[in-house]
């Protein structure tokens, strides 16, 4: 019987506490490391190894798993720090932090270079994707290289490979100029519904199965007439991917209207409310900014 791959996860956050709590519950032995070691420490109750560094985490891994903050935290940690170096010959790492495509091409072909594997393969779900294992799981890579892989992904969501080096991060930055633009206008109908005296949870309930229903009407239009904002997806990972996405249309000579209307909302948001590290559920907050009413 062959052996089931070592994993090191690294980036243990709201996400990734849960991502390798499944991994660990699949039977994958797991080394995790965090910046806030205590983070790390919580899964260790699960059966995973506690490392003191990144080096520590990934020297033995056959897979190496990164929900870091964005691509200068990955480059850095990776490249300029030499933790590729520190990686086994023939292991891959599996970035699923959420980072420009072009980063993520630049790491694919450092990787390559080293005889090492690279997926870039950001995820959409939330904390209760994660918490569930029922992540969405968009993936670029060589076919080859997934497929090895896929058995990773699985006791964390639905992996779908997209396309070559690159894509899993533009089919995030389209995830997330959907998600942005859907929960503003969400938004703006819960306090339509509600100023016109009507019940924004009995209006949820009738636009069930509709073309109008979905899992951001349903769960974020719930936290919005709640008022229950605490983070299942932060407000300044929105807002940096927004950016990113923007940023990709510039690339290609595009002009994104709708994204770029919430880009500017979302800036408000972050930068001028306070309200970097709320869920971004919590542009209904800034919705009601903008109307002169008091949440």
């Amino acid at each position: 019987m062959t052996a089931q791959p070592k994993i090191a996860f690294l980036g243990i956050g709201l996400m990734g506490n849960h991502m390798a709590r499944n991994l660990l519950k699949a039977g994958y032995g797991l080394n995790a490391w965090n910046r806030t070691i205590s983070k790390a420490e919580a899964l260790a109750v699960d059966g995973a190894q506690i490392a003191q560094t990144p080096a520590e985490a990934v020297k033995d891994a056959d897979y190496v798993i990164t929900m870091l903050s964005d691509g200068p935290t990955v480059r850095d940690m990776f490249f300029t720090n030499g933790l590729c170096q520190q990686m086994k010959a023939g292991a891959c790492l599996i970035d699923m932090s959420s980072i420009k495509a072009s980063e993520a091409r630049e790491h694919a072909t450092e990787m390559r270079a080293t005889g090492r594997g690279h997926l870039d393969a950001p995820v959409s779900g939330g904390t209760k994707g994660a918490e569930a294992g029922s992540l969405a799981i968009m993936v670029g890579g060589t076919e080859e290289v997934f497929v090895k892989a896929e058995p990773v992904f699985m006791p964390m969501g639905r992996p779908v490979r997209v396309g070559p080096d690159g894509s899993g991060q533009l089919s995030k930055l389209a995830n997330q100029t959907i998600v942005a633009v859907t929960i503003g206008v969400v938004a703006e109908a819960m306090l339509l519904a509600e100023k016109g005296g009507a019940d924004p949870a009995a209006i949820r309930d009738a636009l069930k199965g509709g073309f109008a229903d979905s899992v951001i009407l349903q769960q974020h239009g719930e936290r919005m007439t709640t008022g229950n904002f605490e983070p299942g997806g932060l407000t300044k990972f929105q807002l940096k991917d927004i950016n990113n996405a923007l940023e990709e249309a510039g690339h290609h000579g595009l002009t994104l209207p709708l994204t770029e209307q919430i880009q500017q909302r979302y800036d408000v948001l972050t930068n001028e409310m306070d309200g970097a590290d709320t869920d971004h559920s919590a542009i209904y907050l800034e919705l009601l900014r903008q109307n002169n009413l008091q949440a």
